[in-house]
């Protein structure tokens, strides 16, 4: 909660502004290349996550919804790598500075000891959660996990998330975007409560 509490506190006006100017892409013919640019340079350092481009698009063209949700994730899958690189090799000249413009330094401790238990729970909480991706894409790298670790769950939890929410606009129509808007956090937590759950039952049955 911590890491999540921190981002909550990035000044008000700044998201504001960020938040309209990616809206605004929406409406342009480089819409789908802004949402895949966006996709990938929010896994790694930019504060305003693709979701909000995505609802815009897919309300708009409803027929393509599942067709923006699949650009979000090849772009935000592929910004993970490159997360992963900063973290690995370029740590000290670039993750460091990304790491504390979030203000994140007390957590990021915390954040590299979690990820010696299960990488892949912690990629994959990042990867659907609020909590945020690109902190978890550059310590993966800086703690060298196993790299096909970090993009098998960052494939399977970003597409959850970016086709949960074209889904739920294809099915429903422009009516659920304030709903989404509104409680997308505490879905995406209560989705990923329900993963987790559904892990251990098929771990226990397996046995």
């Amino acid at each position: 909660m911590g890491i999540v509490s921190r981002v909550l506190r990035w000044p008000a006006r700044v998201m504001r502004v960020m938040y309209d100017w990616v809206l605004a892409w929406a409406e342009t013919r480089q819409a789908v290349i802004a949402l895949f640019i966006l996709a990938f340079a929010e896994s790694s350092f930019f504060p305003i996550p693709p979701d909000v481009l995505l609802i815009a698009m897919a309300v708009a063209t409803q027929r393509l919804a599942l067709r923006y949700a699949a650009i979000s994730t090849v772009g935000s899958v592929l910004g993970g790598m490159v997360g992963y690189l900063i973290g690995a090799e370029l740590y000290e000249v670039v993750g460091a500075h990304i790491i504390g413009f979030y203000h994140l330094e007390h957590q990021w401790e915390s954040v590299v000891r979690s990820y010696q238990g299960n990488a892949f729970l912690l990629v994959a909480a990042a990867g659907f959660t609020p909590i945020p991706y690109k902190v978890f894409t550059i310590a993966g790298g800086a703690c060298h996990i196993y790299f096909p670790t970090l993009v098998i769950a960052s494939l399977l939890s970003r597409g959850a998330r970016f086709f949960l929410v074209a889904g739920l606009i294809k099915v429903f129509g422009p009516g659920v975007k304030s709903f989404i808007d509104r409680y997308f956090n505490l879905l995406s937590v209560l989705f990923f409560v329900l993963l987790v759950v559904g892990f251990y039952l098929a771990k226990v049955l397996l046995k």
